[in-house]
């Protein structure tokens, strides 16, 4: 097993077609592959044997998370190479290692199986999602999903996220901080929604209460919180009573669908509609149009996906399923617009924010590179090392237009011919149109 890197290489290079994008280290310590690129270093055996097991993007994350998978150099840039190899092939083209059921290449698929050697691959690592019940996006499975993410520990949250425990899009100005930019960007969501004084604010989703006490301490809004977390509830109500601002907000460990203490005069949805699920998607759209009173607004703040040429045959990321957010949907932005327009809205206004996301990403990253051992600590080392990948796996498909994010505005039209909406409606964003 002398030279294990170079066999391994060739074999790569062969399955590939090409040349390798990174380099390899091996476990015996022998290196290959293009001089200067990020390195990646397989620690042991078994991160083999459960790539050929499971060939594929879910082989490699889970020798990652188990640790027996890293990259030395950066990180983005290594992602940035072989996203074309996990994310982008040709629909007709195999992955490199299913690749090796073709008889043509049967005996590079041998010579694999030799390097790996016979042992099956060890279990899952614990921290991948298994023994789910119930069928998909129940109220009780939504919150076993729920759970799963967010119910981690709040310490865990804030060494990522910052003070502001704001978990989604940033809204950035160049030279900003991470917490100026999600200051800007809970503003934006109100004064798109146009709130006011004693305006009764339904906060869909609502996290670690950060959108609920921004609008209730520098608007004056009464706000309903909710969440499917226990542990986000408990420290957004610690917040709610820091700030002395009980009596206007309610936070709520409670589902969406069972909100009925309608009408509000606005709903904000930031981060929450990725979890609804595809087929979903028309309710969450009927409820909130349930909950507004005529004239209100909603703004849904969602990510998205590129459209796929055949949407019958879109899978679920099998990394982002398994140990992020189980059940957890993406759709492409005309799908969410078309259900939020069947359940009778009008949409007023859409913004991208692509770009926006990817630099909030790279932020929170650094967080956690910054307090990696005490991350450790309050959870896993797999834990925190699916949290690095996936953040920095994210903020690559954003920057590569894999995946965007987008701010609906819709109003619940109350009669024909107006729309509640002033002449000129983007005065939040200081322009005129």
């Amino acid at each position: 097993m002398a030279d294990a890197a170079s066999r391994l290489a060739n074999l790569a290079e062969e399955l590939l077609g090409g040349p390798l994008p990174v380099r390899l280290r091996t476990w015996d310590g022998g290196e290959a592959g293009p001089a200067g690129a990020p390195v990646l270093v397989l620690r042991d055996r078994r991160a083999l044997r459960r790539m050929i097991w499971k060939p594929g993007e879910l082989g490699l994350v889970r020798a990652w998370v188990a640790g027996e998978l890293d990259v030395e150099g950066d990180l983005y840039e290594a992602l940035d190479r072989v996203s074309g190899l996990l994310w982008e092939r040709d629909g007709d083209s195999p992955g490199p290692l299913a690749a090796a059921r073709d008889p043509r290449l049967r005996a590079a698929a041998r010579e694999l199986l030799r390097l790996a050697g016979p042992v099956p691959p060890p279990r899952p690592p614990a921290e991948e999602v298994r023994g789910r019940s119930g069928g998909r996006h129940t109220r009780r499975r939504d919150r076993q999903a729920i759970g799963h993410h967010y119910d981690v520990g709040n310490d865990f949250y804030a060494l990522v996220l910052g003070p502001s425990m704001v978990y989604s899009c940033a809204y950035w100005t160049p030279g900003g901080t991470l917490e100026e930019a999600q200051r800007d960007k809970l503003d934006l969501v109100a004064r798109k929604l146009d709130l006011k004084e004693g305006d009764r604010l339904l906060d869909v989703g609502c996290g670690w209460g950060s959108m609920a006490l921004h609008a209730a301490r520098e608007y004056g809004a009464r706000v309903v919180g909710v969440t499917l977390s226990r542990e986000q509830a408990a420290h957004a109500r610690k917040r709610v009573a820091e700030e002395g601002l009980t009596d206007r907000i309610e936070i709520r460990v409670q589902d969406y669908r069972d909100v009925t203490d309608g009408p509000y005069d606005a709903i904000s949805s930031i981060g929450m509609a990725e979890h609804v699920g595809a087929v979903k998607y028309r309710e969450y759209a009927d409820v909130l149009y349930g909950l507004l009173r005529p004239g209100g607004r909603l703004l849904n703040h969602q990510i998205s996906r590129r459209p796929e040429p055949d949407e019958a045959a879109y899978a679920i990321d099998p990394f982002i399923d398994a140990y992020v957010f189980p059940d957890g949907e993406l759709a492409p932005m005309g799908r969410t617009l078309t259900a939020l327009e069947d359940a009778g809205f009008e949409v007023r206004d859409v913004e991208a924010l692509r770009e926006h996301y990817a630099l909030t990403l790279r932020r929170w990253v650094a967080n956690l590179e910054a307090d990696w051992d005490r991350a450790v600590r309050l959870v896993s080392p797999g834990r925190a090392r699916v949290w690095r990948l996936y953040m920095a796996a994210s903020a690559v498909s954003f920057e590569r237009n894999r995946i965007g994010v987008n701010q609906f505005l819709a109003v619940k039209t109350p009669a024909p011919g107006t729309s509640g909406m002033p002449l000129r409606p983007r005065a939040w964003t200081g322009g005129t149109d």
